[in-house]
C-alpha cells in the first residue's frame, strides 16, 4: 500500500532548494522502513519519455517511475541525470529518491492517444523500476497492465528481485502483447558485488529470479553488465558467472564492458580510490577523457565473452531490445601509443 496523504498539497519544505521549483511536488516522505532515503513524490504530466533520434538505443520510448535509485551501483550511468534537480551524481542519486506516484494513470492518458502506434516501450533503462521503493508505491502493476490493455509491447530490466510478485501479471500480459524480461547480474563473487552495488539484491537472489521467470513460462536474459576491467573481466570469472546463469535457466546473456559518463566517472574513481586504489591510473589510462573503453578492449572483451557463451549456450538471439556495446564517436583526446594487450587488459 501506498503512504497515506499523497493528495496534492503544497511544496514541502522539507524538499531540497531544486525539488522545491519542480512542478508537481507533491510532499517529501521520510520514513524508518527507509533509513537514509528520502521520497520526493511527485504528480508528472508526462511519463512517456521519446528517445532523442540520435540515440544508438534500439527502442523509441522508455517509461521510468523513478529518478534516483537505491541500489546505489557506483558505476550507474543514470546518475548525471540528477544534476538536472541541483542534486548532486553521487550520494543524492543513491538517496533523494523522485517518485512519480500518479504514472500509471497517467501513462493510460498517453496509450490512449490516437496517435499512439504502440510501438515497444522500455522499462529499466535509467533507474530500476523494482527497486526497493516500489515494494511500497507498487507502480509497476499498473503500468504493466496499461501497457498490455493499449496493445503496446514492453520490456523490463532489473536488478530488483520483486519483479516476482508481477511474474503473474507478465504472464497475463504475454498472452496479449511481446514481453522481453531481463536480469541484470555483472558478478559471481558477491563480496564484490556488495561493494560495488550495496543496495541491490545478491548474486544468489537475481539467479533465482531468473529461474521464477523461467518457471512461469517467460524466456530471461540475462545482461551481464557493467564489465569492470581487472575487477570482473578475468576469465575464470566469467566463465564462473555465465555458467550460473546457465544453470538457473536463463536464455541468452549479454556481455559488455563498464561506461562511465561524466557523473559516474568521478563517482566511481572515488570508489576505486578507497577499495582498489592500485587500480586508478590503469583506469585513468584504458578510458582516457572518454566515456567508454577503447575500440581494442571492446574487442579482446567480445573475443573473450562468446565462446563462453557459446559454450553455456547462451549466444542465441535474444527478444529483450538491448543497446549494443558501440560506443557514439567522442571527440578525440591526445594520447600516446596504447601499450601491448597484455598490458592494458
Amino acid at each position: 500500500m501506498r503512504w497515506d496523504g499523497q493528495d496534492i498539497t503544497e511544496d514541502d519544505g522539507a524538499a531540497l532548494p531544486g525539488l522545491r521549483r519542480m512542478a508537481g511536488l507533491l510532499r517529501t516522505v521520510r520514513t524508518p522502513e527507509f533509513a537514509g532515503i528520502t521520497f520526493h513524490e511527485v504528480a508528472a504530466r508526462s511519463v512517456l519519455n521519446r528517445v532523442p533520434e540520435g540515440s544508438r538505443m534500439p527502442f523509441r520510448w522508455t517509461v521510468n517511475p523513478f529518478r534516483g535509485c537505491s541500489h546505489a551501483c557506483v558505476y550507474c550511468f543514470a546518475r548525471a541525470t540528477h544534476r538536472y534537480l541541483d542534486l548532486d551524481t553521487g550520494a543524492d542519486f543513491d538517496s533523494q529518491i523522485i517518485v512519480k506516484v500518479n504514472a500509471a494513470e497517467v501513462l493510460r492518458r498517453e496509450l490512449a492517444k490516437p496517435s499512439w502506434a504502440r510501438e515497444q516501450v522500455a522499462l529499466g533503462t535509467n533507474t530500476d523500476p523494482y527497486q526497493r521503493a516500489e515494494g511500497r508505491y507498487r507502480l509497476m502493476p499498473g503500468i504493466i497492465q496499461a501497457l498490455a490493455e493499449s496493445g503496446t509491447p514492453l520490456s523490463i530490466l532489473t536488478k530488483g528481485t520483486l519483479l516476482r510478485r508481477d511474474l503473474p501479471l507478465l504472464r497475463e500480459a504475454a498472452g496479449q502483447v511481446p514481453v522481453s524480461l531481463g536480469v541484470s547480474l555483472a558478478f559471481a563473487d558477491e563480496e564484490l558485488q556488495q561493494l560495488v552495488e550495496p543496495g541491490t539484491p545478491t548474486p544468489r537472489a537475481r539467479l533465482d529470479l531468473v529461474r521464477a521467470i523461467r518457471d512461469a513460462g517467460l524466456e530471461c536474459h540475462v545482461m551481464v553488465a557493467p564489465v569492470l576491467p581487472w575487477l570482473t573481466d578475468s576469465r575464470e570469472h566469467l566463465d564462473a558467472l555465465l555458467g550460473a546463469v546457465a544453470d538457473a535457466g536463463a536464455t541468452s546473456a549479454t556481455v559488455f564492458a563498464a561506461h562511465l559518463r561524466p557523473g559516474v566517472r568521478d563517482w566511481y574513481l572515488q570508489w576505486l580510490r578507497q577499495h582498489r586504489p592500485a587500480l586508478v591510473a590503469d583506469y585513468r589510462r584504458l578510458y582516457g577523457r572518454g566515456s567508454y573503453v577503447p575500440t581494442e578492449y571492446r574487442t579482446w572483451l567480445a573475443e573473450r565473452a562468446r565462446p563462453l557463451l557459446r559454450a553455456h549456450g547462451l549466444d542465441r538471439p535474444s527478444a529483450l531490445r538491448l543497446p549494443d556495446d558501440s560506443a557514439p564517436a567522442e571527440p578525440a583526446a591526445p594520447a600516446p601509443a596504447p601499450p601491448a594487450q597484455a598490458a592494458l587488459f
